[in-house]
């Protein structure tokens, strides 16, 4: 199995999902990042303001923040080479990364204001999901 080592870019805490407000990138990263280990993946995060000596002392990464800045971090290495630089993961790649099967797309949830027409338990009259705030998508479904 790979090792994939992320690289973040300071953040006030080891996710940076902390604070009155949190971006949902690090939201959604430390999201993907606890389901991949929870699937036996070997991930290990590097804060930049926390661990200073780990981007240091990483040649891989030290040349690109050399090269690119700090526009480089988030930097994502695979078994030690760059696999991808300036934002997070995604599932799907921490998945192929580390050998696991693919996650299965969220499905929304009937009625969700993104779903079709034809799978929504409910007509959608108002609000975001229906009446005149509401567009219909090339697919048919409504969303905001």
């Amino acid at each position: 199995m790979s090792t994939i080592e992320i690289f973040d870019p300071a953040l006030c805490c080891s996710t940076g999902v902390c604070g009155v407000e949190v971006d949902q990138q690090l939201v959604n990263a430390a999201a993907d990042v606890d389901w991949a280990r929870q699937n036996g993946a070997q991930i290990e995060r590097f804060n930049l303001a926390q661990q200073p000596m780990a981007f240091a002392d990483n040649v891989q990464v030290k040349a690109m923040l050399q090269r690119s800045g700090q526009e480089a971090l988030p930097l994502t290495l695979v078994d030690g080479e760059v696999a991808l630089a300036g934002r997070y993961p995604t599932r799907t790649q921490l998945a192929r990364w580390a050998g696991l099967a693919e996650p299965a797309p969220a499905a929304p949830a009937v009625g969700a204001c993104c779903t079709p027409p034809e799978t929504a338990a409910e007509p959608r009259t108002g609000g975001c999901c229906g009446g005149s705030t509401g567009s219909t998508g090339s697919t048919g479904s409504r969303c905001c």
